[in-house]
């Protein structure tokens, strides 16, 4: 087993929030203070289930992170803050703040 893992459900997590896009846009605008969960991790980054936005989606890619960084174990709690939102693929960017 390696190190890395997609979020449970993440079917059924892409559909939630996908239906839910545009409220979670307006719960989280750009330049807003999250805290959440860990729940999934790539290579590329990590994947957060957002305290509050349970359909959100969100993603710290570790080109956000500072250099010296670690990606954050699974059920780490962490907090950071919202740059940007894709449409694409319904998800909320995040820039880590600390874990």
């Amino acid at each position: 087993m390696n190190d890395y893992s997609w979020p449970d459900g993440g079917q059924r997590l892409a559909a939630r929030s996908r239906e839910a896009w545009r409220a979670t846009v307006e719960k989280l605008p750009v330049g807003t203070a999250i805290a959440g969960e860990v729940v999934g991790r790539q290579p590329f980054g990590i994947f957060i289930r957002i305290d509050g936005v349970p359909d959100a989606v969100g993603l710290a890619e570790i080109t956000a992170m500072p250099r010296e960084a670690t990606l954050p174990p699974m059920g780490s709690r962490i907090v950071g803050t919202v740059t940007s939102h894709t449409e694409h693929n319904h998800q909320v960017r995040v820039r880590l703040g600390h874990w």
